[in-house]
Order: structure tokens, then C-alpha cells, then sequence
């Protein structure tokens, strides 16, 4: 194959965006409905129910000012898509973009009346965030290694295209008890599978003499106040029955979820009051019926790897490595199934990209991705597939010019933080700075190069609802409020032991972290570690150890380490350290003051 330079081009021969998501008709009955209720002809809690329908959440402590969620689904996301965003971020939010947990964008501090010109934006290149909020279908995830991951059975991507397809804008999830989300996950390592309403991952079976394509299907898995693991519904769900099986559970919690108690109305809580086993009855049930009075099917668009490998690459113009290029190429990169291929992921500091940044990667996404696009990642990150391994060096120079080659994306180093208190109603503790606290303090330690930490995790959230997933972090916090004396400062509480793949398990609340004792109290745990580590032992896998009480005789459980880390977090009056008082990001004194949530319509 000929390398070609395309740095001085856009070239046109590069996929567009297969979907039309958006309706432009909705951005005009948004800015319609403002109007009513700028009129007064509409009361507040209606146009609140409208406008998380379509995706647009209300900031901390106004309805003037909206964040907008786009809805990416699979994380799909293509160069003109990109670029809109920046553009939008620009005229009518903070000139930034954030990327979820859930692989959407979100667009802060949007004025109630420029909604709809966002909307209509979004249309334009095929996007839309209807159904991003509220009491819907959630945005369908995919994994972003879906398809170049070395451990999957198949590419789950075109189903969970087809399941979004299908379920936007359906009749049959406009108004659920409250939010329901999918995930679709290459394997058992990337993804949480077990951790969402229906958690999917690819499995073959021998049927007829044949290999056909079905799913390990996850029921009633979710994080938040009470959080619980997924069930398998059956050993093996074959892909013609995918969508009768969606079906059936969504009819089944629309019907019999709690819709009086808001707090026990997700999902989740009506299999734990059921009983997983008479649950699973009446879905296997639901789903008989359904098949028998309905018809659908699972309509997939394949990309075809030879067609892929047929796209133009680039001609690497570095002749030697740039400095600091192996400390992110080991971080950063993981080698894709297809020899010669790597996927590269860019290290955000809990999420945040600027307009230049997405216009930037969108430009490298045509230059350096054989398939023309990018996905939105799991963990705020976003994620460059089909880069040809000799081009590496020189997309960490591009990125390295746009100030997005930040080492450390798959270690610990890389930490989830939810918007906290820089915009949700329901926060009581600025996690999004606090992540980035810890991720700069990491880095700077150079601890993203340690082998015993790389399979770990740190996620913060900002309340007990679970938005940075705490629960399945080797060390999660969520924050709340402390009192010394009438004195209140920003405080945390620490889970330990939790993660998302095939051994799912919800992290143990242990203790109490002030806010300003976060990082000394993760050195400390890290400190204990080393010490107490058997030969070969990660981080992870010896605090799996102490979660199940076998530990060493000096630090057995994760109660041992409660006591180890006392002294660290205790805190000082007022007179001592004036600053501790105060939560990252902020320059008032700590108040645990919130708003109306609105994780449901």
C-alpha cells in the first residue's frame, strides 16, 4: 500500500455519519415552548418535563441556563460532528465541551433561549439529544474498543446502532418510572455489563452445526444510593431474539416499576423487591409473548474490516521518537486485533475538551484513523481506532502541539470526576476539580509508569448518586459535608475495592476523607500497599484481597486501612488550616447547599 501525506487536506473519500439522530422540527417546537413559558402559558414543572425529554438539564440552582446532552450513540462520533460541537461550545456555552462517563457530550451553561439554536445545530450534522435526560431510553453505549478489542467473540457495534435506532423516539419508552440504560461491551474487560438496566456482551455458540452470534444479557444491574450487580437472564440469548428480549424487559418495568417513590423507581429496585428469579419468569414470559404479537428484527450495518484496510494512511515525518513518546505510547495505547494497528486514547482532565481541541482531534481523526471517525470512551476519555502503529509517534506530536498528550489514560493516573458542583443541582462537593487535582498530583508523581497501579481505578462523585461511579473504583468517593465545631468543610466518603468486569463488585464504604486530605489519604493507601503486596501483586488484585478479609496479619481487611488512615484524614480547626475549609475550585467558605435533581422528568 502507498503512504500518502494528508496533513495539508481534508480528504473527502472519509466515511460520514451513517444515522440521521436529529430532527430539526424538535428544535423548533423547543424554542416554541420556551416562548409559552416565557408567556406564562405553560407552568414550570411542564416545560421541565419537555426539555429533559430533550435533553436539556437544568444548572445548579436555575432553569435559565441549561446543560445540553448529546446524545452519541455507541460513542460514534465523525470529524463534521466534532467540529459542530466546538462550534456550538463557542456561540452558546463556555467554549468547551464535556465528554460523560456515558459517551455523550454535554454543553454547559446554555441560556434557556439558545436551546433550540443548539438543537438545530445538532441536526444539521446528524446528531440530537433527545431522550439524553428524563424518564427514557438513555443513550445506547458500546465499548470503545467494540470491534478492534483482541478478546471479543464479535463486533457488538452494529447492534447497539440498531437497538439506538430503534428505541428513539419509540412510543413504548417516552415515559418509564424513570431512566433505563443500555450497555454493549466488546468483552468482559471493557465494559459494565453488569452495572446498567440491560448490560450485553458478544458470545458464539455451536447451534446446527453452526457458530451463531447471541449475547450474555445482564438484567437490573445500577449505581446510586443503593447499588446492585446485574443478573444473567439465560445462558446464551441469540441475536434474532436481542430486540424481543429489549422489548420485553422495558414493557416489564414500564409496567410494574414503582412510579410513586421516586427514590426506589429505578429498575434495579424492582428486580431486588421481586426476587431475581421470579423477575427473570415474567421476562422470559413478556418475551414469548412479544415474539408472538410482534415482529422485529435487528437490522445491522457491517463494516467490513478488507474496507477499512482499503482507507488511506499517513507517512510518519518524525524520524525519531519525541521526547516523552514512550511514557504515553505505554499508557496510552492498546494494539488492536489487526496487526499493524492501534487504538489511542487521549487523557482529558475529567472529561473536559475545549472548542480548538475538538477541532483539532477532529482534523486527526481524518489524518490518522483508517476508519475516518472516533469514539467516546467509559471513562471521559475519547479514543483514535485503526492508527496504523507507525503513525503513532506522530499523532502524539499532534497532540502534543494541542495540549492533549497527557500520559496516564489507562492507569490509575486517568480519574473520573462528575460535574460536582461547577453545574448539578444535587452535588455537595466540586469532584470535577477534585479529579483534576489528583490526576495532575498523579501524573506530576509519575505514577501512571507503575505497573502495580495501572489496572486500578479512582472515581469521584460529587453526591451519593453514583454520576462518577464510584462504587466500582478500586477507590471511589462520593462527597457530602463535614462539621468541625460551626465550622463545615467539603468532605468525602471512601469506597474501596470495587470494579465493573467479569467479578463485579461494589466498592466497601469505609471512612470519611476531607476534601483537602483526598490525595495524601490515596498516597497512604498506595504507601501500605507496596509494603504488604505479595510478589506480582497489583494494586487491584490485593485490594480484592482485603476485601475478602485475606490480607496480611498487619492489614487483613479494608478496616485495617480505616485505621491506618485516621491520622491522615482528621481535621484541623478553623485557626490551623483556613484553606481546608474551603472545597477545590472555590474561594467562599464550604456550604452544603443543593437544588431539585433532575435525573428523572
Amino acid at each position: 500500500m502507498s503512504k500518502i501525506s494528508l496533513s495539508q487536506s481534508k480528504p473527502d473519500n472519509l466515511p460520514k455519519p451513517k444515522i440521521q439522530w436529529g430532527r430539526l422540527e424538535e428544535a423548533e417546537k423547543f424554542a416554541e415552548m420556551v416562548k409559552l413559558f416565557r408567556q406564562g402559558k405553560i407552568n414550570r414543572d411542564d416545560l421541565r418535563r419537555f426539555r429533559l425529554q430533550h435533553g436539556a438539564y437544568g444548572s445548579r440552582m436555575t432553569d435559565d441556563y441549561s446543560m445540553i446532552r448529546v446524545k452519541i450513540p455507541a460513542g460514534e462520533v465523525y470529524p463534521e460532528q466534532m467540529e459542530k460541537v466546538a462550534e456550538l461550545s463557542e456561540a452558546f456555552s463556555i467554549g468547551n465541551a464535556h465528554v460523560s462517563t456515558r459517551q455523550n457530550f454535554q454543553l454547559h451553561w446554555v441560556a434557556l433561549e439558545d436551546v433550540s439554536e443548539v438543537m438545530r445545530g445538532l441536526a444539521e450534522v446528524g446528531l440530537t439529544s433527545r431522550e439524553a435526560c428524563g424518564n427514557s431510553v438513555r443513550n445506547v453505549m458500546c465499548s470503545p474498543l467494540a470491534g478492534v478489542c483482541p478478546d471479543e467473540v464479535f463486533d457488538p457495534t452494529p447492534y447497539a446502532l440498531s437497538t439506538a435506532k430503534f428505541l428513539l423516539r419509540n412510543s413504548m419508552n417516552q415515559s418509564l418510572p424513570r431512566k433505563f440504560k443500555i450497555n454493549y461491551t466488546c468483552c468482559e474487560k471493557h465494559g459494565m455489563a453488569r452495572i446498567v438496566d440491560v448490560g450485553l456482551i458478544p458470545k458464539k455458540t455451536e447451534m446446527n452445526g453452526k457458530q451463531q452470534n447471541g449475547f450474555k444479557v445482564f438484567l437490573g444491574g445500577g449505581l446510586g444510593a443503593q447499588s446492585f450487580v446485574g443478573h444473567q437472564l439465560e445462558d446464551f440469548t441469540p441475536e434474532e431474539d436481542l430486540l424481543y428480549t429489549i422489548i420485553a424487559v422495558i414493557r416489564v418495568y414500564d409496567r410494574m416499576g414503582n412510579r410513586e417513590n421516586m427514590a426506589r423507581n429505578r429498575m434495579r429496585y424492582l428486580v431486588n423487591e421481586l426476587g431475581w428469579q421470579k423477575f427473570q419468569n415474567v421476562v422470559l414470559k413478556e418475551r414469548a409473548m412479544v415474539k408472538l404479537t410482534q415482529s422485529v428484527m435487528v437490522k445491522l450495518d457491517l463494516d467490513k474490516t478488507p474496507e477499512v484496510l482499503r482507507k488511506v494512511s499517513v507517512r510518519s515525518e518524525t524520524p525519531s521518537s519525541p521526547q516523552g513518546f514512550s511514557r504515553w505510547l505505554k499508557s496510552n495505547t492498546l494494539k488492536q486485533k489487526q496487526n499493524g494497528y492501534s487504538a489511542a486514547f487521549i487523557t482529558l482532565e475529567s472529561g473536559d475538551i475545549t472548542a480548538s481541541q475538538l477541532r483539532a482531534v477532529a482534523d486527526m481523526s481524518r489524518e490518522f484513523s483508517a476508519e475516518g471517525r472516533i469514539r467516546n470512551g467509559f471513562a471521559q476519555d475519547i479514543v483514535f481506532r485503526w492508527v496504523k502503529d507507525e503513525d503513532l509517534p506522530r499523532l502524539y506530536e499532534k497532540l502534543l502541539e494541542v495540549g492533549l498528550a497527557n500520559p496516564g489514560a489507562l492507569t490509575m493516573a486517568s480519574v473520573v470526576g462528575c460535574s460536582g458542583t461547577t453545574s448539578c443541582n444535587l452535588a455537595l462537593t466540586n469532584s470535577h476539580r477534585l479529579a483534576k487535582e489528583v490526576q495532575r498530583k498523579f501524573l506530576e508523581m509519575k505514577l501512571d509508569e507503575d505497573d502495580d497501579l495501572r489496572d486500578s481505578t479512582i472515581k469521584i462523585s460529587g453526591c451519593p448518586n453514583s454520576c462518577g461511579q464510584h462504587e466500582i473504583a478500586t477507590i471511589g468517593f462520593y462527597g457530602g459535608g463535614g462539621r468541625l465545631g460551626k465550622d463545615m468543610y467539603p468532605l468525602y466518603t471512601m469506597l474501596l475495592g470495587g470494579r465493573a468486569d467479569e467479578k463485579s463488585t461494589l466498592g466497601i464504604s469505609t471512612l470519611k476523607v476531607p476534601a483537602k486530605r483526598v490525595i495524601p489519604a490515596i498516597l497512604k493507601i498506595i504507601e501500605v500497599y507496596k509494603s504488604e503486596k505479595r510478589p506480582g501483586e497489583t494494586l487491584n488484585s490485593w485490594m480484592d484481597r482485603l476485601v475478602e478479609g485475606g490480607g496480611s496479619q498487619k492489614v487483613r481487611t479494608v478496616n485495617d486501612v480505616k485505621e491506618l488512615l485516621k491520622p491522615v484524614v482528621a481535621p484541623p480547626t478553623i485557626e490551623q488550616d483556613s484553606d481546608f475549609y474551603v472545597d477545590y475550585g472555590n474561594d467562599g467558605s464550604y456550604h452544603a447547599r443543593t437544588g431539585r435533581g433532575e435525573c428523572a422528568a
